[in-house]
């Protein structure tokens, strides 16, 4: 198995990538194929004892930054990283691409170069998050921020066959992420949604709140990119502020820091269940390959384990059994 991954994507590569990719060969049954500009990736792998079987490098004059736009980084950086990498799935010898780059060039890239599943129209990028039962899929996190009702449907689909086929969890239940329980509650696109949604789905739980999110109450969490984006964005922070609060008020007071020593081994755990890099990357489905897109600070762990998450799509052959249930529906093909 063969699993490229972009050298150049990230706040910390290409040192992050290359210690990450090092510690998947190490640890998972694979080969990695590194893309970027040659003289820097060489250079941090100087730095490593590694099986130069298992790593092969391929030349990319382009890199695509954070700031750069979409569209821009498709039509003038034909060169980039991103592009270069994401042309490699055309070949079948290549089995997957990972980026913790610029997710805009990613998703643009997949969609004109590998090209849409049939029955999908938009692509959606999902996420598996902790919930007080085990752990839930959310999609669509910021890929299509103007979808229709039949993308929702389309996303339900796919994130069921992630949660059964990858995660093990069998008739998955579906959740519209809505402002109330009733089906009366939300926009008319919610509304229109959720009337699809009913129809089609039989495993349709129906409106979640976002305070129900991480309840455990549904499998799979469904909404347009625009809103899942900004739940994603407030966990994070809510997250982070919630930890250095934490911290702070415990320094204060000499009981509370042996109280928290005595509890350090509980707070790791619940620490690595929040960890973004325990999950390492953000599968983007509905493309005709498997990109899996990391969190732009990504560390090592987290590239590391997001080539894991890319393996484990591919060893479970997520692409055939996901165009199965997709062309079962009607695609929307942009025509409403």
């Amino acid at each position: 198995m063969k699993i490229v991954v972009d050298a150049m994507g990230g706040d910390y590569a290409p040192q992050a990538v290359v210690a990450g990719a090092i510690d998947a060969t190490k640890e998972l049954d694979l080969n990695i194929v590194l893309v970027g500009l040659e003289d820097q990736v060489r250079r941090e792998l100087s730095r490593y004892s590694y099986n130069p079987d298992r790593i092969e490098i391929i030349h990319a004059t382009e890199v695509v930054d954070m700031h750069d736009s979409a569209a821009t980084s498709i039509r003038k950086k034909r060169n980039s990283s991103i592009t270069v990498g994401i042309n490699l799935l055309k070949d079948h010898s290549y089995n997957a691409f990972v980026s913790a780059g610029n997710t805009g060039a990613v998703v643009a890239a997949s969609m004109v170069f590998l090209g849409m599943l049939t029955g999908v129209d938009r692509p959606g990028i999902g996420i598996v998050i902790p919930t007080l039962k085990k752990f839930a899929f959310m999609i669509d996190l910021g890929a299509n921020t103007g979808a229709k009702p039949q993308h929702l449907l389309q996303y339900a689909l796919m994130s069921m066959v992630y949660m059964r086929e990858v995660l093990g969890v069998q008739n998955p239940g579906v959740g519209l992420l809505n402002i109330g329980e009733e089906e009366s509650k939300g926009t008319d696109f919610q509304k229109e949604a959720h009337k699809l949604l009913g129809e089609r789905l039989p495993n349709f739980i129906g409106n979640i709140e976002a305070n129900e999110i991480f309840m455990g109450k549904c499998d799979c969490v469904v909404c347009d990119g625009y809103v899942g984006n900004i739940a994603l964005k407030v966990t994070e922070g809510l997250m982070e502020s919630a930890g250095a609060l934490i911290k702070r008020e415990v320094l204060k007071d000499p009981l509370a820091l042996i109280g928290s020593i005595l509890m350090k081994w509980r707070l790791e755990k619940i620490k690595k269940l929040a960890d973004y890099s325990e999950y390492g990357g953000a599968p983007l489905l509905g493309v005709n390959g498997i990109v899996m897109i990391s969190h732009g600070r990504s560390n090592p762990k987290a590239i590391k384990n997001a080539i894991r998450a890319a393996k484990r799509e591919v060893e479970h052959k997520i692409l055939s059994i996901m165009l199965k249930e997709t062309t079962r529906q009607p695609s929307n093909q942009e025509t409403k």
